[in-house]
């Protein structure tokens, strides 16, 4: 059976050739509309048409690859989010490539200065130590980069798209949430660097507003086990909460585990909230009271940013987007 050609392609969506090459190169470019691009890429896939990368890497000087950068594959946040990068990033005929940091400043400088090297098209990332300026040369050598951020942006004269969750403001959502129902003595954890910070001062802001005593604790990572032994920890100071707010899923679910081994009910003898919404949170038992930031729409909108700023179409200074977060009620508070 014949293989479908960029002139089938052409033929069956209604456009010129030249349209064709440039969607399905890669390249794009301001002239070619958001109408014209899908027609040209559903009318590809229903023809089954494949194009020849190394041909095309060599014509257009392109890896046709996307590197999506994150701190921990573990943490079931980032698989999601790594599928709605994906789910975009194929549909302009890009590959992606997952990269681990552990968010470890050492590891996210190595893959800043890999991505230098002209391995990838461009960079999706969440970044704990890393700051705007530090991309300001990948940037201008035209390596696009968007950032999955933890905090509110206001973009800036480096061309950066930054997509972001307002955690502060979710953080004392959660807060707002417990003290409706009666806490007072509601404990934080957290894990070091990322979102620890926004999201502590966001309960600190709340329990100010509640004159309640804040009691925070920082553990070296944001798992499972350092929820546990937080936990433990907060349990044998004598402080007794009436709940705890965990900055992740995976503490909060440590959480839970070290409640249960000292015979302590949950919500009934200590509530427990938890962020992000990962799948096991509404798995374990009693289900997780959670803060959503919708981790699928934000891989998409990361790379329908990145891949419009290989086409041409942003603006040259950097942009911003909001995603908003939800509070999801379930029966651990």
């Amino acid at each position: 059976m014949k293989r479908p050609t960029q002139k089938d392609v052409a033929k069956l969506a209604g456009v010129s050739q030249a349209a064709v090459s440039m969607v399905l190169s890669g390249t794009g470019a301001p002239t070619v509309s958001p109408d014209t691009w899908m027609r040209i890429t559903e009318a590809a896939k229903t023809l089954g048409y494949a194009p020849n990368r190394f041909a095309q890497a060599l014509k257009t000087r392109r890896t046709m690859t996307i590197a999506c950068i994150v701190p921990d594959i573990t943490n079931p946040f980032y698989p999601v989010l790594i599928r709605g990068v994906q789910a975009v990033a194929q549909e302009g005929a890009y590959d992606v490539i997952t990269v681990n940091t552990d968010g470890d400043p050492a590891r996210e400088r190595h893959f800043l200065d890999w991505a230098h090297q002209g391995r990838v098209d461009g960079v999706i990332g969440v970044f704990f130590t890393l700051k705007a300026t530090d991309f300001r040369s990948l940037v201008e050598a035209g390596v696009p980069v968007v950032r999955i951020e933890s905090a509110r942006k206001k973009g800036g004269d480096i061309a950066i798209d930054d997509i972001f969750v307002d955690s502060r403001a979710a953080a004392h959502a959660v807060v707002d949430y417990l003290v409706g129902r009666g806490h007072r003595r509601i404990a934080m954890l957290a894990g070091t660097g990322g979102p620890q910070r926004v999201r502590v001062e966001g309960y600190r802001e709340a329990m100010a507003t509640a004159g309640a005593a804040p009691s925070v604790t920082i553990t070296e990572a944001f798992s499972e086990e350092a929820g546990f032994t937080a936990a433990q920890s907060i349990l044998e100071s004598g402080y007794e909460p009436t709940a705890i707010f965990a900055a992740n899923d995976l503490m909060a679910i440590g959480v839970m585990r070290a409640l249960r081994d000292r015979g302590l009910r949950i919500p009934e003898d200590v509530a427990v909230v938890g962020f992000d919404d990962i799948s096991p949170a509404s798995l374990v038992s009693p289900p997780l009271t959670t803060v959503s930031q919708f981790q699928a729409r934000m891989g998409e909108l990361a790379a329908e940013a990145l891949l419009q700023r290989l086409r041409g179409l942003r603006p040259p200074s950097g942009t911003t987007e909001e995603v908003r977060f939800q509070l999801i009620e379930r029966a651990s508070a």
